[in-house]
């Protein structure tokens, strides 16, 4: 499936039925009064959080979206009934945004969310309504409000714990694999994630978290350059940042210090929330580094970079410190949850409405 976590609707809740003018006519009964009855609201749209998506793209091809009218009242004291309301499936994560103001509506974190993005009309009232000593005999009706509309865009930022950062072929795509279900494309060439690739990665019993292995960084990410651009809104929810470095690159003229730090300036230039994100340095693989360099070569990395985080080495490939860096993350985002204890989600549906006065 393809993954777009972009897209442009415009949604239309339903108008409301227009109120009825009837009155009772039965043998015997010469004023029988009125009996028109008011019209149905319109229907609603509701946007829904479904764990079971991870793509926009339903919205890329489908951009309209119209709940029904509600129907128009009747005689004999009969309302209208209600339009048929719609629901629209939306992947956790997804942030609804206004197109035209670019106000931020709704953010849909909880996985079974329920939220009205746009509400029916009102019915409008029958002449039963309008019955009074003075007016016997109203003649009065109202038309049904009109339902909203509205432009909308839908942003994903995808969920996850745990976001994976580097450099292209840095080996992204075989740490998710070797520690979570996640089977992304794996090459021996750069780019070869396409699109973010999200992992369960199982410690042990109902003890998990997930992690998001993202199209890698080049310099010049943050203006538009190579791939990452696209995607580094998804390394904004995350709660850890693993910064993978490719302790054995193809080029041995390449530096990897000078690639490292070309990465955490474009955190620092797009977003500087992310660049204040815990971050943690897990250098990748040391298989391919002669055993007699291995201690010389990580501790003159540290130094360069300055870094005063948590390091890790690793080498994803034959799985070699990978147990150690899954515990020791599993511990961190465990705290951070703790921490946040989000609310029960509610279901707007549900939820009384305002009565209507005259």
């Amino acid at each position: 499936m393809k993954f777009v976590d972009e897209a442009f609707i415009d949604i239309s809740a339903g108008d409301g039925g227009a109120g009825c003018v009837s009155f009772r006519h039965e043998k015997y009964k010469e004023f029988g009064g009125p009996n028109g009855g008011d019209g149905g609201r319109g229907g609603h749209v509701f946007a829904v959080a479904d764990p079971n998506l991870n793509t926009l793209v339903d919205y890329r091809y489908s951009r309209r979206h119209d709940a029904k009218r509600g129907q128009h009242g009747m005689g004999s004291d009969m309302f209208g009934a209600a339009g048929d309301d719609v629901t629209l499936k939306m992947p956790v994560g997804t942030i609804i945004t206004d197109a035209e103001t670019g106000e931020v509506l709704y953010e849909m974190l909880t996985p079974g969310e329920v939220i009205t993005i746009a509400k029916g009309g009102d019915g409008g009232f029958g002449n039963m309504r309008f019955k009074s000593a003075i007016n016997r005999a109203p003649r009065q009706k109202t038309p049904g409000w009109p339902g909203d509309k509205k432009s909308l865009k839908l942003e994903l930022k995808v969920l996850a714990d745990v976001g994976l950062l580097g450099m292209p072929n840095a080996g992204k795509s075989t740490l998710i694999t070797a520690i979570s279900n996640a089977r992304p494309r794996i090459a021996d060439y750069p780019f070869t994630t396409l699109h973010p690739n999200l992992g369960v990665v199982r410690v042990g019993p109902e003890q998990s978290f997930v992690v998001a292995d993202l199209p890698g960084l080049i310099e010049g990410a943050s203006e538009g350059a190579g791939l990452g651009h696209l995607f580094l809104r998804h390394l904004q929810r995350t709660r850890l940042l693993l910064h993978i470095v490719d302790m054995a690159p193809f080029d041995d003229s390449v530096d990897v210090v000078v690639q490292a730090r070309a990465i955490v300036n474009e955190l620092k230039k797009y977003d500087q929330g992310l660049y204040r994100k815990p971050r943690w340095l897990v250098l990748n693989k040391l298989d391919m580094v002669p055993l007699d360099e291995r201690a010389e070569r990580v501790k003159d990395v540290v130094r360069r970079l300055r870094f005063k985080g948590p390091v890790f080495e690793i080498s994803a490939l034959n799985h070699q410190g990978c147990d150690a860096l899954v515990k020791a993350v599993y511990k961190h985002v465990h705290a951070q949850q703790k921490l946040e204890q989000p609310a029960a989600p509610v279901d707007q549906r549900f939820a009384p409405e305002a009565p209507t006065g005259l």
